[in-house]
């Protein structure tokens, strides 16, 4: 068995729940993500059958923290957080993105995605910078809906198919030393419970050179002796090699047991990306820059990576993420989604994971320390290597009312 039939064994059972369809060795796999005949990704059924008109959509900020406040004309409402990129995003946010969906049905979430790409020309945007702002209304207008309907956003998108999400811890540093990295990669996985851990290898975007001479070699085997030969080790090289340098680390890599190798090449260089892929037996995955419903098409057809990894914050939410994982599991291949956050973020990848049955083992999570969220219930802590998934209406997720009604309304006067 090759590597890549081993990949599209691994993920055999995929395109069940909400990928709409049956599994990927059946007659009908999930039909591409932009077919008008493909089954919808939001199923709200019989939960609302009055409109969800929106009234209002507001920014918050405090103390840092950015939300997204969604109203409806009656009285409901839903709150996502935001990720840092709000900084430089929030003129897209506020010009662009939320006048479109103020005074639509929130029903219509699906189609109303698909129409603020196209209004005032906003496809000439398409990438990180716009899609990321859809996806915060996107989940908060969720959050909304799963309130009124009284249904959690897995039962929205298709129906929970696991209660609990297996995590890795995802280091986020190259300025360790070997040493010092597994050591402190190391606490952390002692602390956590996780099974798995990714580590990072090159020096993003370097051009074949390392964060320091050795040390992607160096920190590859000590991270095998040290953890064992049960744990499992990704490696993230952010785009630092060619593909002939790339080949020569992934064979070091799969020496070392490595479970996937994540963006060897540059991203946007596909072709140098497949040719280090189809080279390898180490999987390589990749995705996290990517926001084109095509172009994941393209990748997953051609076997440019073996792993997929959208980022569900960059590609626009939930929606579109599922439409990425239906083409996935249509070619037998595991999803495992970027997102290196924890706190009240993590729950995205958490609910994403929580419906897609082709989903990877292992979902990222942020090896650093979470940083107090005291305001939040639950937690969503790491605890025997899982998080559990919120059961409650939409996200699932409760902010203190008190440390909510000191946010100011940001632009407004």
């Amino acid at each position: 068995m090759n590597r890549r039939q081993f990949i599209k064994g691994a993920a055999s059972a995929g395109a069940a729940g909400v990928l709409g369809g049956s599994s990927p060795g059946a007659e009908a796999p999930a039909l591409p993500a932009g077919s008008a005949d493909a089954p919808g990704i939001l199923r709200l059924g019989d939960a609302l059958k009055s409109p969800v008109k929106v009234a209002s959509i507001e920014v918050l900020e405090i103390g840092g923290n950015h939300f997204i406040r969604s109203r409806s004309a009656d009285g409901a409402a839903g709150v996502a957080m935001t990720n840092e990129r709000i900084a430089y995003l929030l003129p897209i946010l506020q010009q662009l993105v939320i006048p479109y969906f103020i005074g639509e049905d929130a029903r219509d979430l699906e189609s109303l995605i698909g129409g603020v790409y196209r209004a005032r020309s906003n496809y000439k945007l398409a990438g990180l910078a716009f899609w990321n702002p859809v996806g915060w209304v996107e989940f908060s207008l969720l959050d909304l809906l799963g309130r009124a309907a009284g249904r959690s956003v897995g039962d929205l998108l298709g129906g929970v198919v696991r209660r609990e999400v297996a995590v890795y811890m995802s280091s986020m540093r190259r300025d360790t030393t070997p040493e010092a990295e597994v050591e402190w990669v190391g606490r952390r996985l002692a602390e956590t419970g996780a099974g798995a851990v990714k580590l990072k290898v090159g020096g993003r975007m370097s051009r074949n050179a390392d964060a320091a001479p050795g040390r992607s070699e160096k920190l590859a085997a000590l991270a095998r002796r040290t953890f064992g030969d049960k744990m499992t080790i990704y490696v993230d090289a952010n785009g630092s090699y060619d593909s002939a340098r790339a080949i020569e680390v992934g064979r070091m890599l799969e020496s070392h047991g490595v479970a996937f190798f994540e963006e060897p090449c540059p991203f946007e260089e596909l072709e140098e990306t497949k040719r280090a892929a189809d080279a390898l037996a180490v999987p390589v995955a990749g995705g996290e820059q990517d926001a084109s419903i095509p172009r994941f098409d393209w990748m997953i057809r051609n076997r440019v990576v073996d792993v997929v990894q959208p980022d569900v914050n960059y590609n626009g939410g939930f929606v579109r993420t599922l439409q990425v994982a239906r083409l996935a599991a249509a070619a037998g291949m595991p999803i495992t989604p970027h997102n290196p956050a924890t706190g009240f973020r993590e729950a995205y990848v958490v609910h994403f994971a929580s419906v897609v049955p082709g989903a990877g083992p292992f979902m990222e999570y942020n090896a650093a320390p979470a940083r107090p969220e005291p305001w939040l219930s639950p937690a969503l802590d790491v605890k025997n290597g899982v998080i559990q998934v919120p059961p409650g209406p939409g996200l699932g997720l409760e902010i203190d009312p008190a440390y909510l009604a000191k946010a100011k309304v940001v632009g407004e006067k």
